[in-house]
């Protein structure tokens, strides 16, 4: 039974990595399609937004499929518990990512307006959190796990950067206003995305160390 359990492991961490990929995808191109005031790239986003919902639904079907099967106990327990909460984040990561889309298919059909804030910069962050997340499961790396929760406040200060002049912008020029209100919600998204991708490698740490560390600094390690 254990070669079996470890079969269905394996196909498990297979089906994790490629929902962490296309949600990475669509997070990419949503964002690339503000950059490149692409209204075409954003409706692309948001019509293939059931594949993912599929691929969610199969990785949970497998975890339950696998707890029934095997009653895994520790190491083995942990990873099915795992999987099916970061299939969860990463499938929120993926909804974020058509909320992108749509503010940026609204964006494309007006004029454009340069953006007072890096958006290419928070989005890179956003994505090369989320990356490195995934990277961390399946590579069972704490050490990059631990990284990408330091680097939250990063994407916060960001944040608050974008804040600050995206108000600025409004004020002095309230005729933009539709467009900027548009550009704070992407800004606000990639900062959930952010989030999620500390909660994934939140949830690698209890996999491999069994600690639970929502509630602690981010600079602990046990």
């Amino acid at each position: 039974m254990s070669r079996h359990l470890q079969r269905d492991i394996e196909k498990l961490k297979t089906n994790i990595l490629r929902m962490g990929e296309n949600v990475e995808d669509r997070v990419y191109r949503a964002t690339l399609s503000i950059i490149k005031h692409d209204e075409q790239m954003a409706l692309d986003v948001k019509n293939y937004d059931s594949e993912i919902d599929a691929i969610e639904v199969e990785i949970e079907e497998s975890c339950l499929s696998i707890l029934a099967l095997y009653q895994p106990v520790a190491v083995d327990l942990r990873f099915i518990i795992t999987v099916l909460k970061i299939n969860n984040e990463l499938e929120r990561v993926g909804d974020l990512a058509v909320n992108i889309a749509e503010r940026s298919a609204f964006m494309a059909l007006q004029e454009e307006i340069k953006l007072p804030f890096d958006i290419t910069g928070m989005a890179l962050k956003a994505e090369g959190m989320l990356s490195r997340s995934i990277d961390s499961l399946i590579n069972m790396d704490v050490q990059l796990a631990y990284k990408i929760r330091s680097e939250d406040d990063e994407i916060d200060a960001m944040t608050q950067d974008m804040y600050l002049h995206l108000n600025e912008a409004i004020v002095n020029n309230p005729e933009q206003i539709n467009y900027l209100q548009h550009a704070l919600s992407v800004g606000r998204h990639l900062e959930r995305i952010a989030d999620h991708a500390t909660n994934i490698a939140e949830e690698v740490i209890y996999l491999i160390n069994a600690d639970i560390v929502r509630h602690t600094p981010e600079d602990f390690e046990g």
